[in-house]
């Protein structure tokens, strides 16, 4: 088995104008998403992330920090879960709940290092 992280792009709820009940429904999405993989054992973790952006750039460590509207895609969460290749982490992904609201999926394997 290997280790794939799932990222999030899309738009930030907030910012699409979505309802508390709309809002509501979506956080119940995630959940019964999370609840199906936890019970396939294929979860590992995984985190929503804040829209804010602070970005450190090159050998002058160049700060600037962005708000949701600014980045052009913005990482809203990520999970890293278990597959045995891209097909089965590509399979796994099928179930984002935002799909719907024009959101994307970036499935990378994480890299294992030999010590």
């Amino acid at each position: 088995m290997k280790d794939f992280m799932l990222l999030f792009l899309g738009k930030d709820y907030a910012e699409m104008g979505l309802s508390p009940e709309d809002m509501q429904m979506r956080m119940g999405k995630w959940f019964e998403w999370n609840s199906k993989m936890e019970a396939a054992g294929v979860v590992k973790g995984g985190d929503a992330l804040h829209p804010a952006v602070r970005r450190v750039v090159g050998a002058e460590r160049t700060i600037t920090d962005l708000a949701a509207t600014e980045v052009k895609e913005l990482v809203g969460g990520y999970y890293i879960v278990t597959a045995n290749d891209i097909e089965g982490a590509t399979k796994i992904a099928e179930g984002y709940p935002d799909y719907d609201l024009g959101g994307t999926v970036e499935i990378r394997e994480v890299m294992v290092f030999d010590q």
